[in-house]
């Protein structure tokens, strides 16, 4: 068999993991109530309230198994512990775009990624272009809009 592929994730990913994890279940007694005040209507072949709590509750067992299987592969990585000069899982990149205009992102795994809060996947286009790269180093990616060119002019592991 062959080994499972390691998913690398920040501390705040695998929290935010664990968190919709206890949430789900917390579901579970609710969804399984439910379940039972709709049996005691009757009828199940037309209990809608039946039908509609028997799928939640394959919904909410399939994320269940879904988050704990992305916990048993995390690769927890701090980027505080991480140095170096080039853009790895982790880092905090300082860009300046074709209009001179600052960006910056930091490099998280994909369940984290939130472009417009400054994080993006390492799996995303931009992610894959900057990886591996250093201080002005010019980076040219295309996205659905059309091509985008970035300078790297820092590279910080905060």
């Amino acid at each position: 068999m062959a080994a499972q592929e390691k998913i690398p994730m920040l501390i705040e990913g695998q929290q935010m993991l664990m968190d919709e994890l206890a949430r789900l279940q917390a579901e579970r007694p609710k969804i399984i109530d439910a379940i039972e005040e709709a049996r005691a209507h009757g009828d199940l072949s037309e209990n809608a309230e039946y039908h509609a709590a028997k799928e939640r509750q394959g919904q909410v067992e399939a994320m269940i198994g879904d988050i704990e299987g992305k916990l048993s592969r995390a690769l927890v990585i701090d980027p505080k512990t991480l140095s170096g000069d080039k853009v790895i899982f982790g880092a905090t990149v300082h860009m300046l775009d074709e209009d001179d205009k600052p960006v910056k992102y930091q490099i998280v795994g994909q369940t984290e990624a939130n472009a417009k809060g400054g994080r993006i996947s390492y799996n995303s286009p931009l992610g894959r272009a900057l990886i591996g790269r250093k201080v002005d180093d010019e980076i040219e990616v295309s996205v659905p809009s059309g091509d985008r060119y970035y300078l790297i002019s820092k590279i910080e592991f905060i």
